[in-house]
């Protein structure tokens, strides 16, 4: 089958590799229909996280048809049109009995990277390196999804499959970045990172009960994607002082809870981003903690901090000092797609969220390295490529 692989530091290629199988009594396969490239994916791609083989399948956010089961698979059925979130969960451990599945105990086969650099190994997540489990991934014809009475989802009929496709990752992890602020409703919510992720926290946010939700970003597409189709208030960080524009917009309090959407290569303009950059390209620190920065400077006393830009490491200038003297609640992780998928699955059935506006560039899988430019390099209006295996 075809597979778009890492081949090393900035490099990709589209290759004939082996199509999966079964291998435990819990596997499914799926024939992918599409496949999101996603902002995280930038970092394996770009060398940030140091666990990538030549190789090795990108993509983590898809859905499909089930095409095999294995022989203990009992809620899933060959034909099934299903999404399947992209992070690995067996459903039977503490983590995933209460729900926190992005830390399953038994879905990372190679836990020992992660337990060295973090104390403990999380969850396996597909497509994500082999820190990560070293699960092939979803930019492909066909994929292996372990444990898949757990972790895919039947799509409800007439929900197209470029909307859908955002239920994977996109949505799950932007729902429990609002989860994460404990929202009650009248609250006023700053994102950072309008991209897919802060496109659909700010959605969530709204949903929520938020009074009002403030998007920063520089590119103007995603800006007025988020003005437009969510009616969300923006600003463009390289135009304007973010820290002053949210004290003015919020009468010098602060918003009530800030969500960081971008995470490790976070962008920013002045001095303090060539700080960041250079540290990081040198390897004297893992990540550019530039959005984080921003949202506990900005946020009011006593307010919350939702992370679910991805990290790896270690960061510099982290203003704990902030923090703790604000009286900040830090909250943060990898989302919990079981938890949260059959009710955004609803959510889209219903209308209630239509992400498929996000879909900007529908391409063949054979064109994913083009794709992959097109996302990264952030031309012709690009908020996701979404890669199709079955196109022609």
């Amino acid at each position: 089958m075809k597979a778009l692989c890492w081949e090393g530091v900035g490099r990709l290629a589209v290759r004939d590799v082996p199509e999966p199988t079964v291998r435990a009594e819990g596997d499914i396969v799926v024939r992918v229909r599409a496949s999101s490239v996603c902002g995280s994916d930038l970092h394996l791609v770009n060398g940030f996280l140091p666990a990538m083989r030549e190789g090795d399948i990108l993509g983590h956010e898809f859905m499909g048809e089930v095409v095999e089961t294995g022989p203990g698979v009992r809620r899933t059925r060959v034909g099934d049109r299903v999404v399947v979130g992209s992070v690995v969960a067996c459903g039977g451990c503490w983590y995933c009995r209460t729900e926190q599945y992005s830390l399953c105990d038994n879905s990372n086969p190679q836990p020992v990277f992660t337990e060295k650099l973090w104390g403990h190994a999380a969850a396996g997540i597909i497509g994500y390196s082999h820190a990560a489990g070293g699960y092939s991934g979803s930019h492909a014809e066909y994929v292996r999804v372990p444990f898949g009475d757990v972790g895919a989802f039947r799509v409800p009929d007439g929900v197209p499959d470029d909307s859908v496709v955002f239920a994977s990752d996109a949505m799950p992890t932007g729902w429990m970045a609002a989860d994460l602020c404990g929202l009650k409703g009248g609250e006023v919510v700053a994102v950072w990172g309008a991209g897919g992720v802060g496109q659909m926290a700010a959605r969530a946010a709204q949903l929520l009960g938020a009074e009002r939700v403030i998007v920063i970003d520089r590119l103007p597409e995603r800006l007025d994607a988020a003005a437009h189709r969510l009616g969300v208030e923006t600003i463009d960080y390289a135009r304007t002082d973010v820290l002053e524009a949210l004290r003015e917009l919020t009468a010098g309090r602060g918003p009530d809870a800030c969500i960081d959407a971008v995470g490790m290569e976070a962008h920013d303009v002045g001095p303090v981003h060539a700080y960041d950059r250079s540290k990081q390209a040198a390897r004297l620190t893992t990540d550019r903690p530039t959005a984080v920065r921003q949202a506990i400077m900005a946020c009011r006393k006593g307010g919350t901090v939702s992370i679910v830009g991805v990290y790896a490491g270690l960061v510099d200038k982290f203003p704990l000092g902030a923090a703790m003297n604000k009286a900040l609640v830090l909250r943060m992780g990898q989302m919990h797609a079981q938890r949260y998928i059959p009710m955004l699955l609803d959510r889209l059935a219903a209308g209630e969220i239509d992400p498929g506006y996000l879909a900007t560039h529908p391409l063949p899988l054979e064109q994913g390295v083009r794709g992959y430019e097109l996302f990264q390099q952030k031309r012709e209006g690009c908020l996701r490529t979404v890669l199709h295996p079955a196109a022609a």
